[in-house]
């Protein structure tokens, strides 16, 4: 008798026969794989995995000798002997790698041709009496290659054939190993429950909307997008204006679009965590906590501790690791890194994007430099898995020069330029160069307005320039309540600037001004926002200066925003914050150039700063839809070969001829976010400080991650060497650094950076 899994117990009726482990893989894997018409790869995949384990070796592991086994191997060898080329090759990489993950195909010292080389392994023919390999030498995917990448096209195949296998393998050794753990997967409502829900919602939304203008067109909106859910699987476009509704709107397509074709999930991929909260808050009251689960690097259920009796979190924490769930809400790191990974744990969710509904928010996003590796992977899910991506967003980049005519989008709203200009409720003004003093003049002139730069730096700069007060030069120690009483008083103190800039903003700096920005925690952020929002409501003065972090997912309305020049997508993305509401007949935005060099942009950030000048030269209305059609036509045609930065597609045609792709490089150099950034806790408030505590006493963190999320700052190496060679941070249960002296913390402008704050001044008032 051979044996896949073994139990506790001695009796081997209890254990799980190998036959079985294979047959019931094989079967599932040729389920999932039938989405996209690849069930006899599948299901010979399912049979090959494990066929090592039929060595009379691993059979004595189960037994208990501690001997370290080769069990995957095996199966692609002998695919290699049974099959042709193409058949075997794509088997022999997903059957190696179902624990390990997908490998170079390397050479005969290292990577799959290495595996393929073992002469070394035991005997494993015992499978011939039990296990009937099927012929695949007549199968032949039906692939249609996007911009005639065959390469690519294979290699995404073999990925989420991959895909399939892992996933397969996982839930079949859970259910013998964990049947009550199993047991919860699944249980999610029907689409039919879940679009009664939305279509009962929307009805009450819609009915007690106020009868206006903007209401109007928001309607509109939404009957086009249901409209335009009758089409077959595709990729769409929808264009819609900030303040259009376009997060319920496409919701309403999906679903409907869903039901008529009978597909299997809804995808809603979004750029900023800061705005995936939000948005799946709003699913979760719509559809219940049980059928959307929220999935980014800020929230992974796995990580979360539930109550005894939590079952919706433990459906979420398993819903997870394969996205088998009704409603996913992701970011762009996930879902892309995911797409280009070799790891099983990422890689296993893939197979779940076949036939499904695909929504990239805020399309603008997608990251320049891996800009084409990622329009050849939704595209090969619209050719070739049956799925429908929709690119949304308020400035549609211009894809039709990297997008094959078989894939191009299609315009769900009938008329984008004419929502354009009814949502249309700013007037935009180029001031030019500016130094920050004239700057700082000109936003005291406005009661309330806001300042969006490109750096930190400039942000912090420019706060202090604001805030100054005349009656101050600056100030220190934690004297400012008591000299706020005095009428009149001096002030004179030897101390370095670090600590005088702490007390001289809370003391000179006027209730009405903010500075927002990165190097402040996001607890610290969202407590300054809600202040922001009162003084906006009760329409009291109200300056803040921010980076460009306010520019999405952040619901505020200002009057007057200045923003300096960047990437046309950006300045639109400012201009959604003045006149939201559009109470006034236009807002008014400012474009500036900084002519202080801290407030000077470098590398990628220049040049589409300098793009984002050449539309405002050569248009009326930069924010035009024609205005950024042409910035993404020029900026794409500047970026050329950057827009695969790292070669992502040229690496899987190199050696197409052999079928020879690098799995793992790819999946190295694929990063949307560069780590060259450490986080750093803010003991900000008493929350922080309690579960610190509670983290150096039981050495055990992972339970606490997401809610030390809220008090992380990310800042870049050097600055954190230099933190740590002052001794100013330390490390708790060896995996997180802890800031260890709020001095080193402003209220005003959040993390201190010792470069620019240590120099020693004279300090009068």
């Amino acid at each position: 008798m051979y044996y896949a899994h073994s139990t506790s117990l001695k009796d081997k009726n209890s254990w799980q026969l190998l036959k079985h482990h294979l047959e019931n893989v094989a079967n599932e894997t040729s389920e999932f794989a039938k989405e996209f018409n690849a069930e006899h790869f599948g299901y010979a995949s399912g049979l090959l995995h494990d066929i090592g384990k039929y060595s009379p070796e691993f059979q004595r592991r189960l037994d208990g000798v501690k001997i370290r086994v080769d069990h995957s191997t095996a199966g692609a060898q002998e695919a290699k002997k049974l099959y042709g080329m193409f058949q075997s090759r794509i088997l022999e990489y997903i059957i190696t790698g179902h624990h390990g993950g997908l490998l170079n195909y390397g050479t005969k010292e290292c990577g799959l041709d290495e595996r393929l080389s073992r002469t070394f392994l035991p005997d494993y023919s015992a499978y011939k009496c039990e296990i009937l390999i099927p012929d695949l030498n007549k199968v032949r995917p039906s692939l249609t290659p996007i911009n005639n990448k065959m390469g690519f096209a294979i290699s995404f195949y073999t990925r989420m054939l991959f895909s399939c296998l892992v996933d397969a393998d996982f839930l079949d050794t859970e259910r013998f190993i964990s049947p009550d753990k199993s047991s919860f997967r699944g249980q999610h409502e029907s689409f039919d429950d879940l679009f009664a829900k939305f279509d009962y919602y929307m009805k009450t939304k819609l009915s007690l909307a106020e009868e206006n203008s903007i209401n109007k067109y928001r309607r509109e909106i939404y009957e086009q997008c249901i409209e335009k859910a009758e089409l077959s699987p595709q990729m769409f476009s929808l264009t819609v204006p900030t303040g259009g509704g376009k997060t319920l709107s496409s919701m309403a397509f999906a679903l409907n679009h869903l039901k008529k074709h009978n597909l299997n999930r809804i995808f809603y991929v979004i750029p900023y965590t800061s705005i995936i909260e939000q948005n799946a808050d709003v699913f979760r009251k719509i559809f219940g906590n049980q059928n959307v689960l929220e999935h980014h690097s800020n929230y992974d259920p796995r990580n979360e501790k539930s109550e005894k009796n939590d079952i919706t979190q433990e459906k979420l924490k398993l819903s997870s690791e394969n996205w088998g769930i009704p409603i996913v809400v992701t970011t762009n790191v996930q879902f892309f890194e995911s797409l280009f990974s070799n790891r099983v744990s990422r890689c296993r969710k893939l197979h779940n994007l076949a036939k499904s509904v695909i929504i990239l928010d805020e399309a603008q996003m997608l990251p320049t430099g891996f800009l084409k590796p990622c329009l050849a992977a939704l595209s090969e899910l619209v050719a070739n898995y049956g799925s429908t991506v929709v690119i949304c967003t308020a400035t549609q980049p211009n894809l039709n020069g990297l997008l094959d005519q078989r894939v191009k989008p299609v315009e769900i709203i009938h008329s984008p330029q004419e929502l354009y200009e009814a949502f249309r409720r700013v007037h935009v003004t180029d001031l030019g160069d500016i130094s920050d003093s004239d700057l700082s003049a000109r936003l005291k002139t406005h009661d309330q307005v806001l300042c969006i730069v490109n750096t930190r730096k400039h942000a912090q700069n420019l706060y202090e320039q604001l805030s100054k007060s005349d009656n101050y030069y600056h100030l220190s120690s934690r004297l400012s309540a008591k000299l706020k009483a005095q009428k009149q008083v001096r002030c004179i103190v030897n101390t370095r600037r670090k600590h005088a800039q702490n007390l001289y903003g809370q003391l000179s700096k006027s209730n009405s001004c903010y500075h927002l920005s990165a190097r402040m925690c996001p607890v610290h952020r969202r407590k300054k926002l809600n202040e922001i929002k009162g003084l906006l409501k009760e329409r009291a003065e109200c300056r803040v200066v921010s980076t460009q972090l306010i520019e999405a997912g952040v619901d505020i309305d200002f009057p007057a925003v200045c923003r300096a020049m960047s990437g046309v997508d950006s300045v639109c993305q400012a201009a959604g914050r003045c006149n939201r509401e559009g109470k006034l007949a236009s807002g008014k935005v400012y474009v500036f150039r900084s002519t202080e060099d801290y407030g000077k942009v470098k590398n990628w950030q220049s040049r589409v700063a300098e793009i984002g000048s050449m539309i405002f030269d050569e248009w009326d209305d930069p924010l035009s839809l024609p205005a950024v059609d042409r910035y993404f036509e020029k900026l794409y045609s500047y970026e050329g070969d950057g827009l695969d930065k790292k070669r992502i597609l040229p690496a899987f045609e190199d050696r197409l001829r052999d079928i020879a792709f690098p799995f793992e490089d790819v999946a190295n150099a694929f990063s949307l976010i560069e780590n060259d950034t450490r986080d750093i806790i803010i003991p900000y408030d008493d929350k922080a400080r309690s579960i610190i505590k509670q983290i150096q006493q039981t050495g055990f963190p992972g339970k606490y991650v997401r809610n030390l999320q809220g008090y992380t700052v990310s800042i870049y190496v050097d600055e954190f060497k230099a933190l740590e060679k002052s001794n100013a941070i330390s490390s708790i249960a060896n995996r997180f650094f802890v800031l260890k002296k709020l001095e080193d913390y402003s209220e005003d402008t959040g993390l201190l950076n010792r470069k620019h704050n240590d120099e020693d001044l004279l300090l009068i008032a």
